[in-house]
């Protein structure tokens, strides 16, 4: 079990995303939000591609001892949207994130309702729904089986990374993700640069409903 932080110590904000420019935008994102420079209470990790990479990343993250040990948790970066309407720049909150590997139980993300109310508030589209792993990229006739079985949007490291988090320790877990890539809006399509520039906006946009998020996690429970 990771170590409790004294009571005075407020675990940091652990973002963890898959790709250097994922974290660019949240990076970047965090710069908009406080010009001065970085805030303490945020940490943004990038992982690596892939699950065994999330999986290695954060149980070093939340290593007994680490100044994350205790951290809440958000998987965020891009996804592959699987419902038919979805466009690039839509964001995905997860109301539970499911392993590529059969067996393994889902990992629920209660108490995101704020996340979906503030995300909202910036006139975002948000789409609430069970988000799936994977650990391939996903088209075609595949990705209309996994929205059959009732996830709206996949990627590759979410689902990994929050059954990371759990494992680690009972903590606030939540996965947001901002679609790059949608049934009639796949990347392989030229003209879908635009898409993928919608995508990095909204992410960069994203990171102070973050801050948001935490803060109402310290708040006292009444």
């Amino acid at each position: 079990m990771p170590r409790r932080p004294p009571a005075s110590a407020d675990p940091p904000l652990l973002v963890a995303c898959a790709l250097g420019i994922e974290r660019f935008a949240l990076r970047g994102g965090d710069r908009a939000a406080d010009p001065g420079g970085s805030r303490p209470g945020l940490v943004v990790l990038r992982t690596g591609m892939g699950p065994q990479a999330a999986e290695r990343a954060l149980a070093d993250a939340l290593r007994d001892g680490a100044d994350t040990a205790c951290s809440p948790v958000v998987a965020s970066g891009f996804c592959a949207g699987l419902a038919p309407g979805m466009r690039p720049g839509d964001v995905v909150v997860a109301e539970a994130t499911r392993d590529h590997r059969p067996g393994l139980p889902d990992v629920p993300c209660r108490d995101n309702g704020p996340l979906v109310g503030a995300l909202r508030q910036r006139g975002l589209t948000v789409h609430r729904g069970l988000l799936r792993g994977s650990d391939h990229v996903v088209r075609g006739a595949e990705r209309a089986e996994l929205h059959a079985s009732g996830a709206i949007a996949v990627d590759m490291e979410s689902a990994a990374t929050l059954r990371t988090a759990r494992r680690a320790g009972a903590r606030p877990v939540a996965a947001v993700r901002v679609i790059v890539d949608a049934p009639e809006h796949e990347l392989v399509r030229i003209g879908t640069v635009r898409g993928g520039i919608s995508a990095f906006r909204v992410l960069r946009s994203v990171l102070p409903v973050f801050y948001e998020w935490h803060r109402s996690l310290l708040l006292p429970r009444r």
